[in-house]
């Protein structure tokens, strides 16, 4: 299997390119638009076809290039089923794997970020979105998020894979890459050590954390699966990119 870890500095978000080495074909969880030059040349780099952009929720922090790698290269959007975003070619949903040449993509449903949000497992690797980070989670105040449904998110799906599975997160701001389940269940400061669904509740409550700035442009743009406003204040025009004038034509 090929892989890679991809990172985009603005919203500190990883993007990741899992390629099977037999028959080429690629999928890409959580491609960010303002980074799809970059993602292009690595299908080319690996000699891999891009099948599916895939998300795991609709993100508040970045837009997705789901929509542009499309048009681009004719892969398919493949998004949560409870999305239910028009512009998915399919939906992913619990219990009905996704093949892509020698790689099984098992969907989990792990609420809580957002209602709809989806981790995604293949082989002894969990791609976490938002839900889990290393040494913390997802924000639960916006976008109908609930700290109750991510505790148990948490600790029903992603906590009862064996120990040994490795959490590769949406997001990190401190330069780590990844983590265990092991790892995460004996030190997250939020959900480790045995808490309590009430501790956890408590510990979200009191965040205080700011309105995320890009939210009211990235949501919209999100829910059509990549469609950059044109009405960008200047300090927010590098979150998109200037996809018209990419080195890509």
């Amino acid at each position: 299997m090929i892989f890679r870890q991809l990172f985009e500095p603005l919203s500190s978000t990883y993007t990741y390119l899992i390629g099977c080495e037999v028959t080429g074909k690629a999928i890409l969880i959580d491609p960010v638009v303002a980074t799809l030059d970059r993602d292009l040349l690595e299908l080319n780099k690996y000699g891999l076809t891009l099948e599916y952009a895939i998300d795991t929720h609709i993100h508040a922090d970045h837009i997705t290039s789901a929509l542009e790698l499309k048009k681009r290269l004719g892969s398919k959007i493949a998004n949560p089923i409870l999305d239910r975003l028009p512009c998915a070619d399919i939906y992913l949903e619990e219990d009905k794997p996704l093949t892509i040449g020698s790689i099984q993509l098992i969907s989990l449903h792990t609420p809580g970020h957002t209602p709809g949000h989806f981790s995604y497992l293949i082989n002894n690797q969990v791609f976490t979105g938002d839900s889990l980070l290393v040494d913390g989670c997802g924000r639960t105040d916006f976008q109908n998020g609930s700290a109750e449904q991510l505790y148990h998110s948490i600790h029903q799906k992603l906590f009862s894979l064996p120990d040994d599975y490795l959490v590769y997160p949406g997001h990190d701001y401190q330069s780590r890459y990844i983590s265990t389940i092991a790892q995460e269940k004996r030190r997250n400061p939020r959900l480790g050590a045995d808490k309590k669904v009430e501790e956890f509740i408590a510990i979200m409550d009191n965040l205080n954390l700011p309105y995320p700035k890009f939210i009211d442009y990235a949501v919209p743009g999100n829910k059509m699966c990549g469609v950059c406003p044109t009405n960008l204040p200047d300090n927010l025009e590098s979150y998109c990119g200037n996809i018209l004038e990419s080195i890509q034509g």
